[in-house]
């Protein structure tokens, strides 16, 4: 019978033990660091002039901290530490696979993909403004935003420096140790390779689709379109085995949707924007207060995106298929096997 938690073969843990393991290695050091970060805020909020008032009024100390600049800011830089942290060391420790080998086996080729995906998320994002903007779906009621008489030129850097980490962050998480993970355990003789990774993509961007459920303004629409924001955004990976086109998209996308032209990304305001607007139309089409991704011109948009994928994918290497390799072992361990 086999052992559901050790592959003698390979001596190490199954792939739904790693992935788990993984997981709470990352939310425990999300808690304890932002509970660090949080309680730190707090005494310097505290030791301001008139900060003494916040000591007897939790609500109060807790908008502060809210609207405190940085915070956002902070809280991101907290969950990349975590994720990248975790993932290294359950890569080392439990995959016994490289951290390169979670889509980072960086050169030429690979910041030459980062940039198309930049430049995909921020283009398509583009075409969503000029395509609501003619439907007279939104108007622009300003530009150069920035909330709470933030400086623009910081607040901005600042949110796009939040977007580059959710970006990472989030593709590492969700697609290069999820997917992978996943990939490999799902290989077998009634899926093998590519039917792993099929399945292991799905799996993957349906979790990522669940986990933005509790965002503000969410839906069981918004949910299921976020559902296919995951395939989309792993679609790059699954053809190449390298994170870069989902980064570069997920940061392009990200950035371009809410800070160059003001819309709501997954539910909540980015904050500073080079363009605000007023939104309107048909909730169906523009996602509502959910942002884009929820209605059917984002759906346009990332069926749109996926076909440029391909393009590029075949422009580059001459082919396009699963990258087969995904959903298989560590070298070493089919080596020492």
């Amino acid at each position: 019978m086999k052992n559901p938690f050790w592959n003698p073969e390979q001596r190490r843990l199954r792939a739904l033990w790693r992935l788990a393991i993984q997981a709470l290695l990352g939310g425990a050091a999300i808690v304890v660091l932002g509970m660090l970060a949080g309680l730190a805020l707090a005494a310097w909020l505290v030791s301001r002039p008139g900060g003494a008032a916040l000591v007897g009024d939790p609500a109060a100390l807790q908008r502060a901290m809210l609207s405190y600049p940085l915070y956002r800011l902070v809280n991101m830089g907290i969950t990349l530490v975590a994720i990248v942290g975790s993932v290294a060391l359950a890569g080392r420790f439990l995959d016994r696979r490289r951290f390169a080998d979670f889509g980072f086996h960086l050169g030429r080729g690979w910041w030459l993909d980062l940039a198309f995906g930049v430049a995909l998320g921020a283009a398509l994002m583009g075409c969503i403004f000029l395509a609501e903007w003619a439907a007279g779906w939104l108007t622009i009621a300003g530009t150069l935003h920035a909330p709470d008489t933030q400086p623009f030129v910081p607040a901005i850097l600042s949110a796009l420096l939040g977007f580059v980490a959710v970006g990472f962050y989030e593709e590492l998480f969700s697609r290069g140790y999820e997917l992978r993970n996943l990939a490999e355990g799902l290989n077998g003789r009634l899926l093998g390779e590519r039917g792993a990774i099929v399945v292991a993509w799905l799996l993957s961007s349906s979790f990522f689709g669940l986990l933005h459920a509790g965002n503000p303004n969410a839906t069981p629409v918004s949910t299921a379109s976020l559902v296919g924001a995951g395939l989309f955004l792993g679609l790059g990976y699954v053809l190449t085995g390298e994170l870069a086109i989902p980064i570069g998209l997920h940061i392009g996308w990200n950035f371009g949707q809410g800070n160059v032209f003001g819309f709501p990304v997954s539910g909540t305001q980015a904050g500073p924007t080079f363009i605000a607007i007023a939104q309107g139309g048909p909730e169906l089409w523009t996602g509502g207060a959910f942002g884009p991704e929820a209605g059917l011109i984002g759906l346009a948009a990332i069926l749109a995106g996926s076909a440029m994928i391909v393009l590029w994918v075949r422009a580059r290497r001459r082919q396009v298929g699963l990258f087969a390799a995904l959903a298989g072992a560590p070298r070493q361990l089919t080596a020492e096997g």
